[in-house]
């Protein structure tokens, strides 16, 4: 491009961006207007919430007038495997969420065991969205929580060793319903998620089975309480289907704790019980997440 151009191109910018309606201005400003913790942490799946359970939230600060935008990185050690995920969001005017996340499930001696090497690793992409229909998670009307409905479309990366262990698919989508309130009087926050879905191990291994192969309804609940407006604990409960014969599948929960670091960072600590995992039993540790959020 010749130099000439240049000055030509940067006044016809400068003329769009005076030109440009406030709204559009607004759509692309990151304001960073929510109160601290009120657009929740990342789950293991990518979507806005806690570290296992979808809220209602939409992730980002940003508020109704603009977009918000947050990354994550998390770790969960058990006993017997390693599960890292990592991915962004996007909320556009705390209504629409899009997200990406990637996990990637260690198997360690497992999958020696298994037959498919010491360390295997079985990676998964997800991608979703999140719509915001009625309430406001801090300031609606009395209980009226904030409720949100979203899609997850989980993808593993290893559909020929999913399905040689049973699954019926190495695709499949999941949707759900989340109401979740914030009590500002009483420094509460509570959460209901229903999921419509038929994943293996979160979708790891899978999508249906010999035991289960349609999608069946399983119920996400966070208790959390505010102790100051940067730390919060709680804990939660997940539900989870049983699809496959060989590998038994429990319920997962968590007890945490969110600290906002600044406003926009926030690191995340949890106690994690998944149960059986992959044959093997009694899989309890820790999560460790760090959340930007702009």
């Amino acid at each position: 491009m010749r130099k000439s151009c240049l000055p030509a191109l940067a006044c016809a910018a400068g003329l769009f961006a005076f030109s440009a309606p406030a709204a559009a201005r607004d759509l692309v400003s990151f304001d960073s207007g929510k109160l601290i913790l009120t657009n929740g942490v990342t789950t293991i799946e990518g979507s806005g919430g806690g570290g296992l359970a979808t809220w209602a939230t939409i992730s980002g600060m940003g508020t109704d007038r603009a977009v918000g935008v947050s990354a994550h990185v998390t770790g969960v050690e058990l006993p017997d495997f390693r599960l890292d995920t990592h991915g962004i969001a996007i909320g556009i005017r705390d209504r629409v969420e899009l997200a990406y996340a990637r996990q990637n499930f260690n198997t360690r001696d497992v999958g020696a065991a298994l037959g498919l090497g010491r360390g295997f690793q079985f990676n998964q992409d997800i991608f979703s969205a999140k719509v915001r229909l009625a309430g406001d998670l801090v300031y609606g009307p009395g209980w009226l929580p904030q409720v949100s409905v979203g899609v997850e479309h989980k993808r593993s990366l290893d559909a020929g060793i999913v399905r040689a262990v049973g699954a019926r698919a190495s695709a499949g989508t999941d949707f759900t319903v989340s109401a979740t309130k914030l009590i500002l009087g009483a420094s509460v926050l509570a959460n209901a998620t229903v999921r419509l879905t038929n994943a293996n191990q979160f979708g790891l291994l899978g999508f249906g089975g010999d035991k289960h192969a349609g999608r069946s309804v399983q119920f996400e609940g966070s208790l959390g309480w505010l102790v100051t407006s940067r730390l919060a604990v709680g804990a939660e409960w997940r539900t989870r289907p049983d699809n496959l014969g060989i590998a038994r599948e429990d319920d997962a929960k968590d007890v945490f704790a969110a600290w906002a670091v600044t406003r926009h960072v926030t690191l995340t600590a949890a106690y994690v019980d998944v149960g059986s995992v992959a044959t093997r039993g009694g899989q309890r540790g820790g999560l460790l997440s760090l959340q930007l959020a702009y």
